[in-house]
């Protein structure tokens, strides 16, 4: 089921967005094989500890969050992965592992990868483990404000 608190985000805004239902998935390359979306433009969500604050980043599934690199690109002395169970107190009204990009719903800071801007839709978990979200980039860029990074 997708977050209720991003549904209503978006509907409030205004913004268009389409869900689609899918077989139950375990990691972001098979939710985009499921959701028939190439790899490289499905976007998963990474949570990050950068200097005792949960960040988001956000990649394309094909990618992988290279700490050091990230790190260095965000000038941080103390960053890592986040644990299970910071995950689940910070995104009650989801999934392990299915949390949406949109960190400002969690007071979280958003750094998404360059690779996403590219595409002009954004594809995505919303909470879920069999559902994604399809939306333009420059919605979702407009309402998260992510900083880019190449990471």
């Amino acid at each position: 089921m997708i977050s209720q608190k991003l549904r209503e985000y978006l509907d409030s805004h205004a913004v268009k967005y389409h869900t689609e239902r899918h077989a139950p998935t375990v990691d972001a390359a098979r939710t985009a094989q499921a959701a028939h979306v190439p790899g490289r433009e499905f976007a998963k969500t990474v949570i990050i500890r950068n200097n005792g604050r949960l960040s988001m980043a956000v990649l394309p599934s094909t990618d992988v969050v290279h700490v050091e690199q990230l790190k260095k690109a965000l000038g941080s002395e103390d960053l890592d992965l986040a644990d299970e169970s910071e995950l689940s107190s910070a995104f009650p009204d989801c999934e392990l592992g299915a949390m949406p990009p949109f960190g400002n719903l969690y007071d979280m800071e958003v750094f998404v990868s360059d690779h996403l801007r590219n595409d002009e839709h954004i594809v995505f978990n919303a909470g879920a483990h069999d559902e994604v979200m399809r939306m333009s980039y420059r919605d979702y860029d407009r309402l998260v404000n992510p900083t880019v990074l190449h990471f």
